[in-house]
């Protein structure tokens, strides 16, 4: 699958060939203009969810975390367009797209650079009726058979030797057939074999869930769903 990019004044828009992109499509306004706005979900930020009914997108835009995010919200050093989040975000879905995982399908990315640093974002299909564990576990408990599931997902990743950056509950989505899929993959990549890096995927994921559990006044969790989704994930590793 071939790259397109585009670059004008010091802005770069990177998508399939086939596609005409606009850089307006990274503005929430001009869906707004085209009374396109879908719906937004509230985290940290806001992600906007766009397009037709027929084809929603998601639109994210690249914020930092943790305190330097709380001093320069969306601004990263620039080192070359191939260093950026969105340009490695976006040829990491595309790798997972030809593998086949269930990974968020990529429309476009979108660099903007300034002096020294640039913005970025980030344009998606939107996954087919999916709810992100959290939005689910906050309204009744899910069967073995979907705890199963998310193990079994996972394991797939990690024998594709795909290292998610951040997986937590709020990035594992339940799709309308009830198949497990994962978004949000910045700063994830393609790592050379299984390591250590497993575990600690499979621990942050664990502490996500705690957390929830600990925050939140209703939130449908327990250690034997862990042991159902660790089962089923080592089941699916030992399997060739």
């Amino acid at each position: 699958m071939n790259t397109h990019i585009h670059s004008h004044h010091n802005q770069w828009l990177i998508h399939a060939p086939e596609l005409n992109v606009n850089a307006q499509w990274f503005t929430p306004e001009y869906w707004q203009q085209q009374n396109k706005i879908l719906g937004q979900s509230r985290g940290r930020n806001i992600t906007w969810f766009v397009g037709d009914e027929s084809s929603p997108m998601v639109l994210r835009h690249y914020y930092r975390g943790g305190l330097i995010g709380k001093l320069v919200t969306d601004k990263y050093w620039f080192s070359g367009l191939k260093n950026t989040r969105a340009y490695r975000e976006y040829q990491l879905l595309i790798e997972l797209e030809k593998r086949k995982l269930p990974a968020c399908r990529v429309v476009a990315a979108n660099v903007v650079k300034s002096g020294l640093n640039y913005r970025a974002d980030l344009l998606m299909k939107m996954v087919d009726g999916g709810q992100d564990l959290v939005a689910l576990l906050t309204k009744s408990p899910m069967s073995e058979e979907l705890w199963q599931e998310i193990g079994k997902t996972l394991a797939i990743f990690h024998k594709n030797n795909v290292y998610h950056a951040d997986l937590n509950a709020h990035n594992i989505l339940m799709n309308k057939d009830n198949n497990a899929w994962l978004i949000d993959f910045d700063r994830g990549e393609i790592k050379q074999q299984r390591g250590q890096w497993c575990q600690d995927n499979l621990d942050r994921l664990l502490r996500s869930f705690n957390k929830e559990l600990n925050q939140l006044p209703q939130f449908y969790f327990e250690q034997d769903n862990w042991k159902t989704l660790m089962a089923a994930y080592n089941a699916e590793l030992a399997i060739n």
